[in-house]
């Protein structure tokens, strides 16, 4: 049963160490963002977009966030990233497995381009595995409670006329939360994803070639919720929900932020 405390509107991460990869921008930027909001003790924000990561970092402040260059397609360097921020913080609480990208191209079944599909795999599911697996080691090892939270796509819960290896990769993502979280429950250890529609984050509206607010029309039609246009901060907002005490008794779960897109 919630406590009081866990309704406080602020504070939900007090003194809690987390690492957020692709975290220089986008849905990881605002989420790095809104833990520093709730009292985080340390926020590790990983990607490899060095001179956008630093600046997230100074502007949240350095003695609250740290930037770590890492490539979540070698696993040794996601391995040195959670290691060291054990080493430097004394544990890991939370982790949110962010890094991903899009389908460079709209191949469908017929015309799967193996070495893109290669990569985007390597990136958006390999790179995700290794991230839940470091993170859960560790936690395991120091006997912490953690929270693991990945990012999935309504694309994990669809077919799709076209980017199929991007269905593909968000179908895997969620397969890999629902077996973690049965893994891990034994060690208090809750795994989960959040799965957002599209929204205008810099990574989609290059994709589209497309400025934000052409990607927001685009999308908008998609959903019955009529009145709001999805933006990170809705899904930094259920990325919290899922990290902190609210959910404590909610594991193997896909938040999905969809507005609807779903159930139409």
């Amino acid at each position: 049963m919630a406590d009081s405390s866990m309704c406080n509107a602020k504070n939900k991460l007090e003194g809690k160490v987390a690492i957020i990869t692709g975290g220089a921008s986008g849905i990881g930027e605002t989420t790095a963002r809104l833990f520093a909001d709730h009292g985080a003790r340390m926020i590790v924000i990983a990607d490899i977009q060095d001179e956008l990561g630093r600046q997230v970092a100074t502007s949240i402040g350095v003695g609250k966030c740290h930037y770590v260059h890492c490539d979540v397609t070698n696993e040794c360097q996601v391995k040195a990233l959670v290691d060291s921020t054990v080493q430097n913080y004394g544990q890991l609480d939370i982790m949110f497995s962010n890094a991903g990208i899009l389908s460079s191209s709209d191949q469908t079944v017929l015309d799967l381009d193996f070495s893109a599909f290669d990569r985007l795999f390597a990136i958006n599911v390999r790179g995700m595995a290794a991230c839940v697996k470091h993170a859960a080691r560790v936690m395991v090892e120091g006997g912490v409670r953690g929270s693991i939270v990945c990012t999935a796509s309504v694309a994990g819960s669809c077919g799709g006329k076209r980017r199929t290896d991007y269905h593909m990769s968000k179908h895997a993502v969620i397969g890999l939360v629902r077996s973690a979280s049965v893994q891990l429950g034994v060690h208090g250890i809750r795994v989960n994803c959040v799965s957002p529609h599209g929204l205008a984050t810099p990574l989609t509206c290059h994709a589209y070639g497309m400025p934000a607010d052409e990607v927001e029309k685009l999308f908008e039609p998609q959903t019955p919720l009529e009145g709001v246009v999805l933006r990170a901060g809705h899904v930094a907002d259920a990325v919290l929900f899922l990290a902190c005490r609210d959910s404590e008794f909610v594991t193997g779960h896909d938040l999905v932020v969809d507005g609807g897109f779903l159930i139409r």
